[in-house]
């Protein structure tokens, strides 16, 4: 009992359907056959059709489901990050959890105020000052005036607008509206806040300060964030729990860690091993698969900056009794090298009596910055090149938290070392 009476949030059945290429739920027939089977009671004829949201295919009917039975709770002072593709169904889910749209069936339970950021702008008046729509919002969101004003000067500190707060919000660039935006949800206190991508928006000062503030809120204050991103390291840094949407269904739910270690195993942005750019001076030594694997021996096609990585190579070879050294090479997307692994330069060579054999190149902290890169893959013995493939496998890095501090460096590309300071 005492577990049920902690939960804040209950999504029930949720779906969400809409009709292509049209505005409104259709045409005057659909209308009038929905409004048939009401008065007669009957479910509308409509939700037995519609395909899954899925995008990259092209459909046959004019109806999709943009999310399908939704079911989840969310408990008082939980942090829950909802991961997915774009056109996953994350933002109707949170439009919904936000009541800015109905669902088609199924029911949200809440209990107590329900503050959103989910889009730059979203409920600003841009006619009206700063300072006039921190007023507005608050009153929405049910505070009284004195409220309000017992928090202005912290929101307007926080935003860091305080130069144009009696600037009618029309001419504040991106940046502005959404830093005052997350000030507002974040200090007029709800118990739920709701907050989709738009920290994208914002600087990098401004990503940590809103970041730190969320971790606030639901550690010290105890509500909770229900949060969408697609920034892996943030994911894990900030939320306590997370659900893996495709294609409008949920298709896992777990810890913060594991839900990101399942979307980046599922994710095929990447492309899969090949040996069409293979040459060497031997036929019967080769490469035949490179998988890449977490610090679970998971694989995975996307890797985070900062975490375990590991290259599971596959050598076969036929009549050959020499030692062999392996090589790993690593290129941007304008074929400049950025790392390179040789098991010759650390004394490390493989004499298998097998046919068959795995090398294993460990990573403890993978040190690229987000990108796509390339991978060169050799196998030497005595100075002959056995086997030489160029662009064997493309993997896909997204940025981690690679110092263990929940803040992510500025620099755009590159690569992290480990340093102190004293």
């Amino acid at each position: 009992m005492k577990n049920k009476s902690n939960i804040i949030l209950k999504a029930e059945n949720i779906s969400k359907q809409y009709r292509l290429g049209l505005v409104g739920t259709g045409t005057i027939s659909h209308d009038l056959n929905r409004w048939w089977s009401r008065i007669r009671g009957k479910e509308d004829p409509y939700l037995k059709v519609g395909e899954s949201n899925d995008r990259s295919t092209k459909g046959k009917s004019e109806y999709v489901w943009a999310l399908q039975d939704i079911n989840f709770e969310v408990k008082r002072g939980e942090v829950l990050g909802v991961i997915g593709k774009n056109g996953a169904g994350k933002s109707t889910l949170l439009k919904i959890l936000s009541k800015v749209t109905g669902p088609t069936t199924g029911e949200i339970k809440t209990r107590g105020r329900i503050a959103s950021l989910l889009e730059v702008g979203t409920g600003f008046h841009g006619e009206m000052t700063g300072r006039e729509n921190i007023f507005l919002n608050g009153a929405i969101l049910g505070m009284t005036k004195k409220e309000i004003t017992s928090k202005i000067d912290e929101i307007i500190d926080f935003s860091g607008c305080e130069r144009y707060i009696d600037t009618p919000v029309k001419r504040y660039s991106s940046g502005m509206t959404v830093r005052l935006a997350f000030a507002v949800a974040a200090f007029l206190e709800p118990e739920i806040l709701v907050i989709d991508e738009v920290l994208a928006v914002g600087d990098a000062e401004f990503q940590k300060k809103a970041i730190g503030k969320m971790q606030d809120i639901s550690k010290g204050d105890g509500r909770t964030v229900i949060f969408v991103s697609h920034n892996m390291a943030a994911v894990k840094s900030l939320c306590t729990r997370g659900i893996v949407l495709e294609h409008g269904k949920i298709v896992f739910e777990g810890d913060q860690n594991e839900s990101v270690n399942f979307y980046i195993s599922r994710n095929e942005k990447s492309g899969l091993f090949s040996r069409s750019n293979s040459k060497g001076d031997v036929s019967n030594v080769y490469i035949s698969d490179i998988v890449t694997l977490n610090n679970k021996e998971e694989p995975i096609d996307i890797l985070l900056s900062g975490e375990e990585i590991t290259f599971l190579i596959k050598i076969e070879k036929s009549n050959f009794d020499k030692t062999i050294s392996v090589g790993l090479g690593f290129y941007d997307v304008n074929d400049i090298p950025q790392i390179h692994c040789s098991s010759e330069v650390l004394n490390k060579n493989y004499l298998e009596i097998n046919n068959e054999f795995y090398a294993k190149l460990i990573i403890k902290k993978w040190p690229l910055f987000k990108g796509e890169y390339y991978i060169n893959a050799f196998l030497r013995s005595n100075n002959v090149t056995l086997d030489h493939i160029v662009e064997s496998k493309w993997i896909v890095v997204e940025k981690g938290d690679f110092y263990g501090t929940g803040k992510l460096p500025l620099t755009n590309k590159g690569f992290y070392v480990d340093y102190e300071w004293k």
